[in-house]
């Protein structure tokens, strides 16, 4: 059996698992711990390192473990925060019920209580932001939302006001595509048009804190009201808000 003690040479098998798709970290962990990997034929132990191209093999009870993780996307209304409940209001998995999903949901498969244990966000909207919430129990979904190296757009209906006289000068509106900085951070290029003459339509490939909110003050404007319509290619559609559907076998984000 491999020797986890070992000098560190190579790379984590479970980092390794991450690069290429096979699992959330938290999962190859888990799986290495339950003795469902295999380094180059040899049963896989908790902290192994292994040269970039090992073979790794999966036992098919993970991969059927990871089928059955459900993930979930909510019209989440304003009130609600995104991840744990903070000053007194409630968290966004507290409307995933057997009551509150969506009638238009037609898939197979049947809710259960234990659909909830480890259901979590892949991404926040603000407490003052509605649209669609994405909740998984699923990690690779996780990571590819929410990953640092995510290439993921999501796309947003943001409803501003004027803080100064006049519309938005196009120089401005070049500055909200490209140009802004947060934190001492520069943004990667978003798409920015103007939807109707109050509202604009952002589509970004990250997302810092309150993001959105901050680059429009940058420019003169203040946001009223902000929506999230899509995530990759899963658009919000007719979802009502406060309901729910699971993810359907055939979708993608990207």
């Amino acid at each position: 059996m491999p020797d986890a003690s070992a000098p560190p040479d190579g790379v984590r098998v479970a980092k390794l698992m991450t690069e290429r798709g096979l699992a959330s970290r938290r999962e190859a962990d888990a799986w290495i711990e339950a003795g469902w990997v295999r380094v180059n034929g040899e049963l896989a132990v908790l902290g192994q390192r292994a040269a970039p191209d090992a073979r790794i093999e999966v036992d098919p009870r993970a991969r059927q473990e990871q089928a059955e993780r459900v993930t979930v996307l909510l019209h989440k209304p304003v009130g609600y925060v995104s991840g744990q409940a903070e000053d007194g209001y409630p968290p966004a998995v507290s409307l995933v019920q057997a009551t509150t999903r969506w009638a238009g949901d037609k898939g197979p498969r049947r809710f259960h209580p234990g659909q909830l244990r480890g259901l979590a966000p892949a991404g926040r909207l603000d407490i003052d932001s509605t649209g669609l919430l994405v909740l998984t129990q699923d990690g690779r979904i996780a990571k590819q939302l929410i990953g640092d190296d995510s290439k993921v757009e999501k796309e947003y209906l943001v409803r501003v006001q004027h803080l100064r006289p006049g519309r938005l000068p196009d120089e401005e509106l070049q500055r909200l595509r490209h140009g802004l900085s947060l934190d001492g951070r520069a943004l990667r290029p978003a798409k920015v048009s103007w939807a109707n003459d109050d509202q604009l339509r952002f589509v970004l490939r990250e997302g810092r804190k309150r993001q959105i909110r901050r680059m429009c003050e940058l420019v003169g404007l203040k946001v009223v009201g902000l929506k999230r319509v899509r995530i990759g290619s899963v658009v919000l559609g007719q979802l009502p808000p406060g309901q729910w559907r699971y993810l359907g076998p055939h979708e993608r984000f990207a």
